[in-house]
């Protein structure tokens, strides 16, 4: 059990922040809390009260104070972050003396062990805002959807952001080729297909291949072609805690590992070429999308078939607009000598991708 005393967030920050404070002397207690530290990878500091030396109490990311030593910390000085940990339910007197030492939250062992790993590894990792995580799909097969993920990437990576490109489409030729990376050393999804609860947002980050000043999560050349929805949301929410930009090339087939990628998105976008058949088949793409993710807009890519221009295409979707996608030539791979999507700072594509990705900071919160 874990209920709520106040709603203020502990203080977060880029980096990491090192492992909470532990304040008590039941032995059990201690026993628990620290093996709940070292499964979310932090190496607490304990004390039996309120630290002696300056500012250990205050700088602390995280303090979780046993029910045993609520009294012996009742004078400390009050702060965010602070759990009040106990074992017996029964026990009504809890809340009372959570209130008394200004506790954030009341944490009963054993139920709410998962929740409390949880914060551990937020505070360790030194969580702060999530990513901004954006899919791409195409509303028809070439519509060049992966060409503009990997422009979106190589723009985010060049304007300073920590970016992850994930390659959702098993059946798409790998984004690790298409940035010329196919033999880099790193792990590929079905490295991750086992992963449930909780992953390593740091961790991750350092296992993946490093391509373009970005980190990519791409498929091998082996026969796994699913990775089970469980390992999808716990590797994207890995990803979106590490901040800055988490990219997403999407399949336009929607199964419950798609769908646990779209509920991940904070905003995503519909590839369609401007031409009546792929208006038709980009409608159905958005129907099936739309019953999961809520912002979904359209970018258009010309040429333009006679009567139709960006904002027909938009209005016959029934779709916001997010603009025209820019046709770059000669996007091949970078070791046959050319450069990946975007790579061109004042080229056109990567011009659309900072402006909209400038945009969707704003509009979204991400970073």
């Amino acid at each position: 059990m874990a209920g709520t005393v106040t709603h203020d967030p502990p203080p977060a920050g880029g980096g990491r922040q090192g492992g909470p404070l532990i304040v008590t002397e039941d032995a059990e207690l201690l026993d628990d809390l620290l093996r709940l530290c070292a499964a979310a990878g932090a190496t607490p500091e304990v004390h039996h009260g309120v630290p002696e030396r300056r500012g250990g109490w205050e700088t602390a990311p995280l303090v979780l104070v046993g029910d045993d030593a609520a009294r012996r910390v009742r004078g400390a000085a009050r702060r965010r972050g602070v759990v009040l940990v106990g074992r017996d339910q029964d026990d009504s007197g809890v809340w009372r003396r959570a209130v008394e030492i200004g506790a954030d939250h009341v944490l009963m062992l054993p139920d709410g062990e998962q929740w409390l790993v949880d914060r551990i590894a937020d505070v360790a990792e030194g969580v702060g805002r999530p990513a901004l995580t954006v899919g791409v799909i195409g509303g028809r097969g070439g519509a060049g959807a992966s060409t503009l993920a990997c422009a979106l990437a190589v723009t985010s990576a060049r304007e300073g952001l920590r970016t992850l490109l994930v390659d959702a489409d098993p059946l798409g030729g790998g984004l690790d080729v298409l940035l010329g990376g196919e033999t880099a050393e790193g792990l590929r999804w079905p490295a991750f297909a086992a992963s449930r609860g909780r992953v390593g947002g740091g961790a991750l980050e350092e296992s993946l291949p490093e391509l373009h000043s970005l980190r990519v999560l791409s498929w091998d050349r082996g026969d796994c072609v699913a990775i089970p929805p469980q390992a999808v949301r716990a590797v994207l929410a890995a990803a979106r805690r590490r901040g800055g930009t988490v990219v997403v090339d999407l399949p336009r087939r929607i199964d419950d590992g798609v769908a646990e990628a779209l509920a991940q998105l904070d905003v995503g976008l519909l590839v369609v070429p401007a031409e009546l058949r792929a208006v038709a088949a980009a409608g159905r793409v958005a129907s099936a999308v739309g019953m999961v993710l809520r912002d979904l807009r359209v970018a258009v890519r010309g040429p333009y078939a006679p009567g139709l221009d960006d904002r027909e295409v938009s209005r016959l979707l029934g779709l916001p607009l997010a603009g025209e996608v820019p046709v770059e030539s000669g996007l091949l791979r970078p070791h046959e000598g050319k450069s990946p999507p975007g790579a061109v700072g004042r080229g056109p594509l990567a011009r659309f991708c900072r402006e909209f990705l400038e945009r969707a900071l704003v509009e979204v919160g991400g970073v």
